[in-house]
């Protein structure tokens, strides 16, 4: 069993990085958009990620090369 967590433990953290890096990228402009509803929705339901996307790129429109300009 512990050698399993080990050959686990990169794989978690990977997945953590992930879905943290677009949980960040997605509240941060739900934010800036006043966007209520989305925030507290995105906030609440963990989703590695796929919803945070979704809106991004679905809802937003947002394109890769905007994602981080102002």
């Amino acid at each position: 069993m512990d050698n399993f967590i080990h050959t686990l433990a990169p794989f978690l953290l990977l997945l953590i990085l992930w879905s943290l890096f677009w949980k960040g990228l997605s509240l941060w402009h739900a934010a800036r958009h006043g966007q209520s509803w989305w925030f507290v929705i995105l906030l609440v339901l963990n989703t590695i990620g796929i919803l945070d996307i979704i809106y991004l790129f679905g809802v937003r429109k947002l394109t890769f090369s905007t994602l981080f300009s102002k």
